[in-house]
């Protein structure tokens, strides 16, 4: 196979194969693309040849096309041994939308963290219920017009239509933990940012990362704030997991869950901090006049805000102004009528109390480290 090299990131494949394809990857392992029905049109998963049966990592959507897929797949190629274990990287619906379908009547496991067991029932249970207040209140204080907010719960409860039940038991599973499956051992790599406990898996003999979502080749993974946690700082999670992977070779074979697979390690991971710096400093521009999270995200991705994908680009901005927030590089002020702005101080010092319109709510400036791009 000839490879493609975008910035020393070397793309093992030329282009990716047909949907529902089962194409070889290295010994036991196997690579299976399944469409999805958003924007990002599909996702990865890897297919383990344990010896006496299979272990799954990830599921794809809960959708008719992914079923029939999964279908041909068992009825064929996967037809003469079991399953033996479904493991999931995190709970997004793209990820574990079929989990509970594909191992009915099969008697495998289901591995997964704790938290990602756990988070997309707490999902499931809110979208079938009407959006609660505080939902409402978040957005509109962070400048959102009436329009948008009507939008938004649409999109919300759209979101998890494809994702089925999940499983009622699992495995569970912490970070450095050893696993052996395909005829490996792997290693599991817990992040966050983009979901709370994201697990990666790190063969070192094979020099192998199933790396999930949280490093991509092309694109960068959604790393947003949401009502449920309104001054959560994802960020800086996630800038602090991919120094997880600093460690690694940069010549490991990487399987993301979207895109091609690559070698290149430490040049993607070099690719997405240098990103997320340019955006926080795209952003800075943005607030040197306070600014509403919405004002600021129109600035920030004015195609999507344009297109569609409002919740995505407002949850994106919210996650770097809050980053910025904590670094003392911006602040955040709420008025009398409970609208929040942000604004980048001309200088570096706590703001004086009090005001005729704003208090100010600004984080105590945390210590720049390995959390932070350089």
């Amino acid at each position: 196979m000839h490879a493609k090299t975008d910035d020393a990131i070397r793309h093992v494949f030329p282009s990716a194969p047909e949907f529902g394809a089962i194409t070889p990857v290295a010994p036991g392992l196997d690579w299976l693309r399944l469409p999805l029905p958003f924007k990002l049109n599909h996702v990865n998963l890897w297919l383990l040849d344990d010896g006496d049966g299979w272990t799954i990592v990830d599921t794809g959507a809960d959708t008719p096309e992914a079923r029939a897929i999964w279908e041909a797949a068992f009825a064929g190629p996967l037809a003469d041994k079991p399953l033996n274990r479904l493991i999931a990287t995190h709970g997004h619906p793209d990820h574990v939308g079929l989990a509970s379908w594909l191992l009915e009547n099969r008697g495998a496991a289901f591995v997964s963290t704790l938290t990602e067991w756990l988070q997309p029932q707490i999902w499931q249970a809110r979208s079938r219920g009407k959006p609660e207040p505080a939902w409402a209140r978040f957005f509109v204080s962070h400048g959102c017009p009436p329009a948008t907010l009507a939008s938004f719960a649409k999109t919300e409860s759209s979101d998890f239509k494809p994702m089925g039940p999940i499983p009622a038991c699992f495995e569970r599973i912490r970070d450095r933990d050893k696993l052996q499956f395909g005829g490996r051992t792997w290693e599991v790599i817990v992040g966050a940012g983009h979901a709370d406990e994201h697990a990666s898996f790190w063969c070192a003999e094979d020099a192998i990362l199933i790396a999930g979502d949280q490093v991509l080749s092309r694109i960068t993974p959604v790393v947003g704030v949401f009502p449920s946690e309104p001054l959560a700082d994802p960020l800086t999670h996630y800038l602090a997991s991919l120094k997880n992977f600093r460690r690694l070779p940069d010549d490991a074979l990487v399987l993301p869950s979207h895109g091609l697979p690559f070698r290149g390690l430490h040049t993607r991971l070099d690719q997405i901090e240098r990103h997320h710096a340019e955006r926080l400093d795209s952003l800075l521009a943005l607030i040197a006049k306070p600014a509403t999270a919405f004002k600021a995200a129109q600035g920030l991705f004015p195609d999507a805000m344009a297109g569609g994908h409002e919740m995505l680009a407002l949850a994106e901005t919210l996650a770097h102004l809050n980053h910025l927030v904590r670094l003392g590089d911006a602040q955040r002020a709420s008025s009398d009528e409970g609208e929040i702005s942000f604004a980048a101080p001309k200088r570096r010092r706590r703001a004086s109390p009090g005001g005729a319109k704003a208090k100010s709510d600004r984080a105590p400036r945390a210590p720049r480290g390995s959390n932070v791009e350089g």
